[in-house]
Formats: C-alpha cells, sequence, structure tokens
C-alpha cells in the first residue's frame, strides 16, 4: 500500500505543478469569480432587467437613442379604413414608418423590391395577408398586427352590438390570479444548471481520460515503464495514475465551481437573482454531482489507462480508445436529449448502467422524481462497476506495458489473458 501512495503522491505532484493546469485552475477561478463581482463596479441593469432610479441617465441615453434609430418601412393596404389614423400603427410597431398602398399588387411589387420591409393587405377584420421577402426568425410583425386587428374586431363587435367597449374589455380580459406552489421540484428552474454540470463532467472525463492514456504510452514508449515495473507492482501504478487524475480533478473543479458559487452568493442580490438558473444549485444535487461524477471518471479513467496500456505510441491513443469515446459521446448526447423528462424510461435505464449513471442519476435527483433506494442501488452497481473496470484494466495494464509494436485489439487482449489464466 506505500507503494501506491508513494506512485499517486508522485502522479498528483506531477498535476499540480504543472503550468498548463495550475495557470487554468487560478484563471477560469478568478475569471468566473470576477464576473459574479461586475454588477457592483458596472452599471448592468439593462441587461439585467434591474430598474435604475437615475432619470436624467436614462432621459439622456433615450435622446442618444433616438437620434440613431433605425426606422423601418412598412406597408399596408386597408381598403376598409380601420387603421386610417396611422399613430395606432406605428405606436405598436416602434421605429417603424407606414406607407399606405392601394392595392395588394403595388404592396407585393414593393417587396419585391425591397422599397419596404414587409407588408399587409387588410381583407377584412379577421383577415389579412402578409407580404414579406425573406422571413427572419426575429420578424414579429405578424403577432403585433394580430394583437392590432383582434383589437380592431372587438370595437367592431361592440359597436354592432351597443356594448361599451370599455367595460367589455375589463371583463373579457381579466387577469386570473394564480399563486403557484412548488411542492417537490422544480424542473424548468432546475434544468440549467443540470445541463451545464452534464457538459462539465463529460469534458472532464474527456480530458483527464486522454491525459491517463497518453501517461501510461508515454511511460511505455520511453521503456521507462520496464524499470518502474521491477520496483512497483503493475496494479499500484495503473490504480496510482487514476486516483491521482481523479484527486487533480477534484481539486480544480472545487477551485473553480467554488469560486463561481462563493461569488454568486455574495453578489446574488445585486444580479437581481438573474443566475439561479446557473448558480442557485441546491446541496443535494452538488452531493450527487460529487459522488456519480467522481465515480464515472474513475470507473471512464481506469478503462483509458487500458487503453493507453495496449498502445506503444501516443498517436495510436485515439485509434485504441475510439469506441470509449464513441460510448462517452452516446451517453452524453442521450442524456441531454432526455433531460427535460428526466423520468422517461430511457434515464431511468441510464442512471443505473455504470456507462452513463454519473449523469443521468444526478439529472434525476436535480429534476425528476427518484427514491432514495434508487440511488443506492446505482451507487452500488456504480462501485462494484468500478472494482472490475479496475481489475480488468490492471491485468490489461499488466499484460501490455511490456507488449510494443502495433497496437492490441482489446478482445485479443481479452482472449490472451483468458488463456493465460
Amino acid at each position: 500500500m506505500k507503494r501506491f501512495w508513494t506512485v499517486f503522491e508522485f502522479e498528483l505532484l506531477s498535476y499540480i505543478k504543472n503550468k498548463s493546469f495550475v495557470i487554468t485552475t487560478i484563471l477560469m477561478a478568478v475569471l468566473l469569480g470576477g464576473i459574479t463581482f461586475l454588477p457592483r463596479f458596472f452599471d448592468m441593469s439593462g441587461m439585467l432587467g434591474i430598474e435604475t432610479t437615475n432619470s436624467q441617465e436614462e432621459s439622456t441615453d433615450d435622446g442618444e437613442e433616438d437620434k440613431e434609430k433605425d426606422v423601418t418601412s412598412l406597408g399596408i393596404v386597408d381598403k376598409n379604413g380601420y387603421f386610417a389614423d396611422k399613430a395606432i400603427l406605428e405606436q405598436a410597431f416602434q421605429d417603424t414608418e407606414f406607407i399606405f398602398m392601394e392595392s395588394d399588387t403595388e404592396l407585393k411589387q414593393s417587396v419585391e423590391e425591397e422599397k419596404i420591409a414587409a407588408g399587409f393587405y387588410v381583407v377584412d377584420d379577421m383577415n389579412y395577408q402578409y407580404f414579406v421577402l425573406n422571413r427572419d426568425m426575429a420578424d414579429s410583425n405578424q403577432m403585433i398586427f394580430n394583437e392590432l386587428l383582434s383589437v380592431i374586431h372587438k370595437q367592431i363587435y361592440c359597436q354592432e352590438h351597443d356594448i361599451d367597449y370599455e367595460t367589455f374589455v375589463a371583463d373579457y380580459e381579466a387577469p386570473v390570479q394564480c399563486e403557484e406552489k412548488v411542492l417537490g421540484k422544480d424542473a424548468a428552474d432546475n434544468f440549467w444548471y443540470c445541463y451545464a454540470l452534464v457538459i462539465i463532467i463529460f469534458m472532464v472525463i474527456i480530458m483527464y481520460g486522454v491525459m491517463i492514456a497518453t501517461s501510461v504510452t508515454t511511460e511505455k514508449s520511453n521503456r521507462s515503464i520496464e524499470v518502474l515495473v521491477t520496483s512497483v507492482d503493475s496494479k499500484y501504478l495503473l490504480f496510482g495514475k487514476v486516483f491521482a487524475g481523479a484527486a487533480a480533478v477534484i481539486v480544480q473543479l472545487t477551485l473553480i465551481l467554488g469560486a463561481a458559487l462563493a461569488g454568486y452568493g455574495i453578489n446574488h442580490e445585486v444580479w437581481g437573482n438573474n443566475l439561479d438558473i446557473l448558480l442557485d444549485i441546491p446541496a443535494n444535487v452538488l452531493v450527487a454531482f460529487a459522488v456519480f461524477g467522481i465515480g464515472g471518471f474513475l470507473f471512464y479513467a481506469f478503462l483509458y489507462g487500458a487503453m493507453g496500456a495496449l498502445v506503444s505510441k501516443t498517436e495510436d491513443i485515439n485509434k485504441s480508445s475510439g469506441t470509449l469515446q464513441m460510448v462517452i459521446m452516446l451517453v452524453y448526447f442521450a442524456v441531454l436529449f432526455q433531460l427535460e423528462n428526466p423520468d422517461g424510461i430511457i434515464m431511468k435505464v441510464c442512471s443505473y448502467l455504470p456507462f452513463s449513471s454519473y449523469s443521468a442519476m444526478f439529472v434525476r435527483i436535480g429534476m425528476g422524481k427518484v427514491a432514495f433506494w434508487e440511488v443506492c442501488i446505482s451507487v452500488v452497481i456504480l462501485v462494484i462497476s468500478i472494482l472490475f473496470a479496475g481489475w480488468l484494466a490492471a491485468k490489461i495494464y499488466r499484460m501490455g506495458t511490456l507488449r510494443y509494436g502495433n497496437p492490441i485489439k482489446l478482445g485479443k487482449a481479452l482472449k490472451e489473458m483468458k488463456q493465460s489464466e
């Protein structure tokens, strides 16, 4: 066991002393933590939707915007005279000039020649045609005009039936009062931080997994492994690398996420609680993320170590670990695509499989319905799978470290292991 700790200490220090690791960790922690303090030094009320009391600045800004604003031209054919008062239209459509035309042909031609951005041909108080050359995704003209024509229709209806329009609108459009009380979990509020955590654990597994595989292959390619295995058992070498990688992950994520969460905890009021969807993470979800994230990392790290032992050149690592990376990618997309359905059959199955429980289970804890016994079963399965992956990886590592030449296929390695036993 002493030899394991020797390897663990050496590998962990190699991470901590690595300049890129230190710079990246400090830079990300300072950057994310510093961003949370921005509203204390800069006026971000416009972006955050927070009202300010400085009316003089607002009026000055509005004056400058009025001078430089772009005016859009829209056409309209209104033979019924519903919009005889052009001010009604221009009040609803901000920074827009309306041009009245005589026919739909003239309107269509003006749109095609790009003299106007778009146009409306009003048939009656319930029907109209909308002409536009190229409709972009942010086009809200139809929605605004629908509301205007709906008001016109209501006014005509009230006139025909001798009803006071204001009384009709007050009764017909009376707002329904609702006081929402979420007794369990609010999936809508929890969606974005679960989304972010899934991406983080995916990136960590891919990045550090490749680093572990590269470390194994490098020792093999420069033949330093031949000296190491004479003094240290091969399983201690592999376990030391994997657990040192896990410790480095814990240190890095704790510093980076801790800086962001602590900074937002101090400054959430000046942010107007606008970042709650990302940074107001419940303790149970953070604990689940830590437990399943570390478990998933260990599971895949052992497999990456085994893949690194099957090749002799670092350029062959991607070829050796291609299938493993494909599995990780499939799990990643499966969980993201099912994020809005955390209690679906796919997420339930994924929350028990060791290949996917590292992300699926903490998503279910954050957004869905999951019993404590389900979490316990998933943890037990993951722990057993980690032990099996560690045992298998140690066998492959011991067999492959002194094998040079062409990459060894995993199937062949397993077959030779079985024959040797």
